[in-house]
C-alpha cells in the first residue's frame, strides 16, 4: 500500500540542523587552488596527525542477497544497472547479517530517490507482517518504484522534505505504531548523513526515550497468542524480533560526498576539536576529501557508460551518485600544486574521508550505539564504497566487529 502525509504535520524548521555556535570564518576560506604550498603543507601535517592510529584499510563486507539474484543476471542490464544492483544487493546483505531484515519495523530511507533500495528490502521481506516504509526525499522525483507496491503488509509513505526539518516523532505512523526504525540509505550525500544521524540518535531515539515508550516484545506478548509467537518462531522470524525495544534498531547508511559535508551539520565536532581542530580545517579537509577520487579519471570506470550528462538531471535519483565524479571541485587534482603526486593527493583524499567519518562513529558511540566502517562494494562499482552500520550497543549480534 501506498500513502501521503501532510508535510506540515513533521515539519519543525532546523530540527536536526544542529547549532549554529561558530563565528563567521567565510573571510579565511579559500580555494585550496589559491593556498601556498607552505599553507598547504601545514594542512596536511595537521590532518596526518589527526589520522595517526585511525585504520585507513577498512573491513571487505562485499555481499549480496538472493532477492536480487534474478535481477542481477538479466541479460537485458547495462553496464550502469548491474553496478546499482551489485551495490543494493550488498546493502541488504548488510541489512540481514545485522538481523534488522524482519517483521514489526519501520524502514526509513534517506535520499530516497526512486525509492529501489526500501523496494529491495521489501522483496526480501516477502510476507513479514507490519512492515512501514518512509521514504526521505527533498526533491520530486521522477519514475518512482514505491507507488507499485501492493501487498497487505507494507505500508509506504513518501516524505517531500529536506531531512533538516524531518521530525519523526510527528510521523502518525510512528507515533502510533512505536515499531522499531532502521535508518537505510544509498549513496546518501555528505550533510545529508549528519542530517540524517542527528534526526534519528536525537530528534527520535532521544524524545520517544524521555517518554519512556512501552517495549515492543512486550507489546507483541501481549497482542499475540502464545499459537501465533510459535508460529513466528518456525517460520524462523523470532529472532528478528528484538528482545528489547529500541527506537531505532540499527543505521545502515552507504556514505557519499564528503566534500558536501558542512561544518553547522557535522555530528563530529566535538571529536575534532578534541584533536584541536575547527570549522577551518574541517572546510579544507572536506574540500581535500574530493582528491580520493578526482584522480581517478582515466580509468576504466571514468570510460563506462555511466556518463557526466547525469549531472544535468540531479533529481531524477540518488543512484547518480555511484561513481564519485559528480563532486568534482575546483580543487580537483588538475588545478592543484604540483609538488603532490596524483597518488599522493588520492590518499590524502582518502584520509580526510576516513577523519570525518571517524567523527560520525564517535558521534555514534556517544549516543549509545557500537558502530562500524566498512567497505561494501568494489571500487569499480563505485569509488564511493564505504557503509557506515551502527546498532543500539546492547544488540551487537557477536558476528559484527
Amino acid at each position: 500500500m501506498f500513502s501521503f502525509c501532510f508535510v506540515k504535520d513533521f515539519f519543525i524548521q532546523d530540527i536536526n540542523a544542529g547549532l549554529k555556535d561558530e563565528t563567521e570564518i567565510s573571510e579565511q576560506l579559500v580555494p585550496i587552488s589559491s593556498l601556498s604550498e607552505e599553507q598547504l603543507e601545514n594542512l596536511i601535517k595537521k590532518l596526518r596527525k589527526a589520522s595517526e592510529g585511525l585504520n585507513s584499510t577498512l573491513k571487505d563486507q562485499i555481499m549480496s542477497h538472493p532477492a536480487l539474484h534474478d535481477a542481477l543476471h538479466d541479460p537485458k542490464n547495462g553496464d550502469s544497472a548491474t553496478k546499482h544492483l551489485k551495490q543494493q544487493a550488498s546493502i541488504l546483505g548488510n541489512i540481514e547479517k545485522l538481523k534488522l531484515l524482519g517483521p514489526r519495523r519501520c524502514f526509513v530511507e534517506f535520499g530516497a530517490g526512486k525509492g529501489k533500495l526500501s523496494h529491495w528490502v521489501d522483496i526480501a521481506l516477502k510476507d513479514a507482517e507490519e512492515v512501514h516504509f518512509i521514504l526521505v526525499e527533498k526533491v520530486t522525483t521522477r519514475f518512482k518504484v514505491d507507488g507499485k507496491h501492493r501487498k497487505k503488509n507494507s505500508v509506504f509513505e513518501r516524505l517531500q522534505i529536506d531531512i533538516q526539518h524531518l521530525c519523526l516523532n510527528k510521523i502518525p505512523l510512528l507515533s502510533k505504531e512505536k515499531l522499531p526504525v532502521v535508518g537505510i540509505g544509498k549513496h546518501l550525500c555528505g550533510v545529508a548523513t549528519d542530517l540524517a544521524l542527528r534526526c534519528l540518535v536525537e530528534t527520535y531515539a532521544a524524545s520517544c526515550e524521555e517518554r519512556n515508550e512501552e517495549p515492543l516484545a512486550k507489546r507483541i506478548k501481549n497482542d499475540k497468542t502464545e499459537k501465533e509467537i510459535n508460529t513466528l518462531a518456525k517460520e524462523g522470524n523470532e529472532k528478528n524480533v528484538p528482545e528489547k525495544w529500541t527506537p531505532v534498531a540499527g543505521i545502515v547508511i552507504a556514505l557519499c560526498c564528503h566534500h558536501r559535508c558542512d561544518w553547522r551539520h557535522y555530528v563530529g565536532k566535538e571529536y575534532f576539536r578534541a584533536l584541536g581542530l575547527g570549522a577551518v580545517e574541517f572546510h579544507y579537509f572536506q574540500r581535500m576529501s574530493s582528491w580520493a577520487t578526482c584522480g581517478m579519471r582515466k580509468t576504466a570506470l571514468e570510460a563506462s557508460d555511466i556518463s557526466t550528462k547525469r549531472k544535468d538531471k540531479p533529481n531524477d535519483d540518488s543512484e547518480e551518485h555511484d561513481d564519485g565524479r559528480h563532486g568534482a571541485t575546483d580543487d580537483g587534482a588538475e588545478s592543484l600544486p604540483g609538488f603532490l603526486t596524483v597518488e599522493e593527493k588520492k590518499k590524502i583524499g582518502h584520509l580526510c574521508k576516513l577523519l570525518i567519518d571517524q567523527g560520525r562513529i564517535k558521534y555514534l558511540q556517544q549516543k549509545g550505539f557500537s558502530p562500524a566502517l566498512q567497505y561494501y562494494t568494489d571500487p569499480l562499482v563505485s569509488l564511493e564504497n564505504v557503509l557506515l552500520t551502527a546498532l543500539p550497543s546492547r544488540s551487537t549480534p557477536e558476528t559484527t566487529a
